[in-house]
């Protein structure tokens, strides 16, 4: 699968234009790996022809509210709780950014700190080497505004990664425990968090013309 899809990219790529790609996918659907996989795959053929450039592989994550911010809305203590769901991203900053590069040479993006819980400015840059940009995230199929705007006018292609929602949750719930979560916790966090956001996405996503992928 990985290798097809980046010989695939390797024909976008001759075509001279810089092509725009939404994978999206609910929580432990595999999609972040699956990017890392095909850009991996993508770099080494270019790099066997000889030719400069590369895939840029651009996560949604950096788009979290802080949680600075998420003390500000009406139920904060809900707010952090549910971090991860639609209501807790920037989707106007993040559209906005996203439409105003598709007309740019180059861009910076947020990227997510783990170690600190929150997003770090600048840390993806968008040049002219990045012919070809995977943009990676949980809702940007969304009929939600304003998600929707990205299908109609940002993406030349889209992906979903079409797991099943039982396997998403069980991978989620297996990651929680690897960080030191009892299964009880790691459980609750899936039913009251995960899961939930998996469902909507499967639910509220728009698959018209999306090429889905079991992975």
């Amino acid at each position: 699968m990985v290798q097809t899809l980046a010989q695939e990219l390797l024909r976008v790529w001759d075509s001279g234009q810089r092509y725009w790609i939404g994978l999206a996918g609910a929580p432990g659907s595999g999609k972040s790996t699956l990017a890392e996989n095909i850009k991996q795959a993508f770099d080494a053929l270019l790099a066997s022809r000889g030719d400069d450039g590369e895939l840029l592989v651009l996560p949604m994550d950096g788009y979290h509210l802080p949680r600075k911010a998420l003390d500000t809305l009406p139920a904060p203590a809900t707010a952090h709780l549910r971090r991860g769901a639609p209501f807790t991203f920037d989707a106007e900053q993040c559209v906005a950014d996203l439409l105003a590069a598709k007309h740019t040479e180059q861009a910076l993006f947020p990227g997510f700190d783990h170690a600190e819980g929150d997003p770090q400015l600048g840390q993806y840059r968008l040049t002219a080497a990045h012919q070809l940009v995977l943009v990676e995230g949980n809702y940007l199929l969304l009929n939600d505004s304003p998600w929707r705007r990205l299908k109609g006018e940002l993406f030349n292609e889209c992906w979903f990664v079409n797991t099943p929602l039982e396997v998403s949750n069980q991978r989620v719930l297996e990651r929680h425990q690897s960080l030191g979560l009892s299964l009880e916790q790691a459980q609750h966090r899936v039913d009251a968090n995960d899961g939930l956001n998996a469902r909507y996405i499967h639910e509220h996503s728009n698959f018209y013309g999306v090429r889905l992928i079991d992975w």
